[in-house]
């Protein structure tokens, strides 16, 4: 699987990874950091999945995180997923994090949903961000603000995004 991200500045292609994290890595939520979420936290939660995309050239320059759940042992839930500060808005140094971070999670949905749910990826949007997965990563809107990703949306992102053919 090739993973890559677009540098905004010049836009080349950068190659990158995305690896499971440990507890040591996570990051907190401060005011130098400017995280969203307080990932050391998130850490302490039993069962749950954790990853850290990064560029090739920096292994120690997080990009962005992502944190997965599966419900029942057979739907995969997407908690929580975080593009860098760095990387926010127009101003951000990498374009595709959230993407990337997207896709691999419907990757797993493949490989860790069970029966009716092999290949869904589930979350909850922010009601500001429900358009923005409906409309650029091709999410549907269930109830409320709870969504999804089919698996018809999920092969999409992934040969979009990590460079899988999945026909």
């Amino acid at each position: 699987m090739k993973v890559y991200l677009q540098e905004v500045s010049t836009g080349k292609k950068v190659k990158a990874s995305i690896e499971v994290i440990t507890k040591n890595e996570m990051l907190s939520k401060t005011e130098e950091t400017k995280w969203q979420f307080d990932w050391k936290e998130l850490a302490k939660v039993e069962g749950v999945f954790f990853y850290k995309l990064t560029l090739a050239s920096s292994p120690s320059q997080i990009e962005g995180l992502l944190m997965l759940t599966l419900i029942h042992d057979e739907m995969l839930f997407m908690n929580n997923i975080e593009v860098a500060p760095h990387n926010y808005g127009r101003e951000g140094r990498y374009n595709f994090v959230a993407g990337t971070l997207i896709a691999y999670a419907c990757k797993k949905s493949f490989s860790l949903g069970q029966g009716d749910y092999l290949g869904f990826l589930a979350f909850e949007s922010k009601s500001n961000l429900i358009e923005l997965y409906q409309k650029k990563y091709g999410a549907s809107l269930a109830v409320g603000q709870k969504m999804f990703f089919s698996p018809e949306a999920a092969k999409k992102l992934m040969n979009k995004y990590l460079s899988i053919n999945t026909k």
